[in-house]
Formats: C-alpha cells, structure tokens, sequence
C-alpha cells in the first residue's frame, strides 16, 4: 500500500520540576537552599531516512510522545535532560501544522529537523535566594514541550514530471528511459502509486524523472486517481506532457491537452505556469495528418515538441537530451520553507483561553498562564517594542488589575515562567 498522507499528534518533553532542599551538614551552618534545576524534556527531532519510501507506518502508530526531564535533586543536582525522540519519514515529506496548515519542515535533505523543543526544567530554591528571601520554600515546575496535531505529505522529489491521461505511454517511456519497472498493461490506471526512475544521459549526468498516475477531467476536484497524486508533480522542475497523437482510445489529443492543463492550473496556478515539453506519443500509430495537426497547435503554444513511440523507442534519446538541455537552465528542485509562528498568530491561537492565576511566595508574585508561554517565545524583552507589547496583553489579559486587586507595590517582583521585572504602576 502506497500511503502519502497521515496525521499524527506529537509532544515534546516536559521540563523537570526544580527541587527544594537545603544544605545540611555536620559543622555546617546556615547551609542555604541548594534544590538543583530540573533536566530538560526531549526534543522531536525528524530525519530522513532513504530506506522509507512512504508513510504507512504512521498509518497505525498515531502519537509520538518525548520523555520529561527529570527533576532536580539536593545539593544543586541538576537533572538529566531527556532523551530526544527521532522520528524517521521518507525524503520529500513536508511536515504541516494540521490545525493551521503552517508549514514546520521540509523533509528534504539529510539534516535532522527539531520540530517541538522540549521544555526547560524548572529552577531549583536555591535560584530565589536573595539578601531579604534567605530560606526560598519553593522552585518552580519544568517549561511544558511544544505539542502538535501535524500533517505528514509526501511530494516526490523529482526533476521531472510526467503528466497525461491514462494510458498515453507514460509507464512505458519511464521503462525505456530508465531502470523504473512499472506495471504496464493496455487498460487505464495501470499505474496505480507514483513510480520513479534516474535516467542517465552521460557518465557524470543524470536527472530524476517521476511518472504520476494518469489524470483525468475533474481530478483536481477529486475524481479519479490523478487527485490523490497531483502534489507530488509540485516540487517538479520540469513538466513533460505525454500525449497520445493517434487518438486510438477515441479521445481528441488537442482536447487531451487542454483538459490535463486545465486541472493542473485548478490545482494550483504556480504548478500551471511552469515550464512544460510536450511528448507527441504513439507516432507508429498516428497518421501523418494527425501528426501535423497537432505538431502545428503546440507550436502556437511556443512550447518544446518531441515525436516519439515510446513502444518503440523512436525519438525517445531526443526527449531525454532536450529534457536533459531544458533542466540546465533551470533553478533546482523546490524546497518548501518552515514558516515561523508570528506574534500576530500567537495572540490570536490564545485569545478564547486566557485563564491565569497568581500566587505569592515570600514577596514575588508568580503568574501561571500556559498561553504565555508561547507569547513569551517570540517576544525579545531586550527590544522596546517587544517589551510593550508584551505589557499591552498583560493589560488586555485582566493580569495587572488582579495584581493590584491582590494589593502589588511598586518595586515587587513578578514572575513569568523563567522572566522576572519590577512592577511599576
């Protein structure tokens, strides 16, 4: 079963708890707090691993969960981080925010991509030892992992792409042309996955060609199969229309190519306006008249025109040097770039759920809200407007007028997971 599509729900790590503890030794007086710092949680980590070829794993194992950090110890004991949790998907897999449809990864190189960080762990007592809070009876709790519904596609990374209804020849020109092995039989949908072939034109010279099951009119409204494979043709640098020239299925070429075109441009006008060759297939069977016809619509077209038999071989070593010429002048495959969480979105994901608390411990008042967590992520406090910003939704959110109902004097500590300042009404 080919599989290019799952959803999976992920989670990073919890930060360790920090410890409570004071330093008692025989001889020893006024110790102090010594409560180390919890470890942090693992971290998600994605990998592309070549062996995959697609994603039925994730069809039956739905949620990935990162260890906590263990939790500090006496004696300033730090914790031990967790370890982090490696999840390996086929190359080509774009990593999705399921909720959002913000794109986290591109799976498409080597390189490891962290996708949820684990928690920090939370500070020990002896972090909250001040010259006026000598005996601190409190830490603080680990930093909670980034946690998500996500959306795993895989979009074949291939140079080239070949397009056309069923049965045009498709599978039998990736035969020819490279090592591919594809089911080829006289009936549509034959080919029923995405097959890929390298084709080598030199020693030193090769591309990587993919033949995408045939489209039909409606696909990219969800008829047929073509639909189900239409994203993996979007990384392709390059676009070969196979047509059938002879018509034999009692179809009209001309038609056939305006339809195919059509539902690409319905899926997506970027994969419509690249750069596209045109395969007249089946020659041997063609007429010449037909030949001609279409020979002399595609030139209008001002696109590049190959005759070939596929079957036959003809004019195929042709194809492949004016695909081979076409690619060289183009940029190379199309990588899918993570887009960053804006401080815009933030606020907006939190605004229904805004609940908070506040407890006071020895002087500091300590806010709890886990939807400032991610606010806080994406605010830098060394910037003014940062920093205002971040005092306008402690305003917004109802948290100062509760500190000041709670009776907070000018100069007391504030506490925001990890990040304190002085109020000052």
């Amino acid at each position: 079963m080919f599989v290019d599509q799952a959803k999976i729900y992920i989670k990073a790590g919890d930060g360790g708890d920090g410890a409570v503890s004071f330093h008692r030794e025989k001889y020893v007086a006024a110790g102090g707090p010594d409560g180390g710092d919890g470890g942090k949680g693992g971290d998600i980590i994605f990998k592309v691993d070549d062996n995959i070829s697609n994603l039925i794993d994730f069809r039956y194992k739905k949620k990935y969960v990162a260890e906590k950090g263990q939790n500090g110890g006496a004696k300033n004991s730090y914790g031990r981080s967790a370890p982090d949790l490696l999840i390996k998907v086929p190359r080509g897999t774009v990593i999705k925010d399921a909720d959002t449809g913000r794109i986290l990864a591109d799976m498409s190189s080597d390189e490891p991509v962290t996708v949820a960080h684990g928690g920090k762990g939370g500070r020990g007592n002896a972090h909250f030892a001040t010259s006026t809070r000598q005996i601190p009876r409190f830490a603080k709790p680990g930093f909670r992992g980034e946690e998500f519904n996500i959306r795993l596609e895989l979009k074949l990374l291939a140079d080239v792409g070949l397009v056309g209804f069923p049965n045009v020849g498709k599978s039998t020109l990736i035969s020819v042309v490279s090592a591919a092995k594809p089911k080829i039989a006289n009936y549509h949908f034959t080919t029923l996955v995405p097959v890929l072939g390298v084709v080598k034109v030199g020693e030193e010279r090769s591309f990587v060609m993919a033949d995408i099951p045939g489209l039909i009119e409606g696909a990219s409204e969800g008829i047929g199969l073509g639909h189900e494979f239409l994203r993996h043709v979007e990384r392709c640098r390059l676009i070969v229309h196979v047509v059938d020239v002879s018509g034999i299925e009692g179809r009209d070429p001309i038609e056939d190519f305006e339809a195919i075109n059509k539902e690409l441009a319905n899926f997506s006008e970027e994969l419509a306006a690249a750069p596209q060759i045109v395969a007249a297939n089946k020659t041997d069977m063609a007429t010449p008249e037909q030949i001609a016809r279409f020979k002399e619509y595609i030139e209008k077209q001002e696109l590049p025109y190959y005759e070939i038999s596929a079957a036959t071989t003809k004019g195929t070593q042709e194809l492949i040097y004016g695909i081979n010429e076409k690619l060289a002048e183009l940029p190379p495959v199309k990588r899918f770039e993570a887009q960053p969480l804006t401080r815009e979105e933030v606020e907006r994901k939190n605004t229904n759920n805004r609940e908070f608390s506040i407890t006071v411990e020895d002087g500091v008042y300590f806010v709890e809200a886990d939807w400032l967590y991610d606010i806080l992520r994406v605010a830098d406090m060394d910037d003014y407007s940062s920093l205002q910003y971040f005092q306008n939704v402690l305003v917004s959110s109802g948290i100062i007028r509760k500190l000041e109902a709670m009776g907070i004097q000018e100069g007391d500590t504030v506490a925001v997971f990890d990040f304190e300042f002085e109020y000052i009404p």
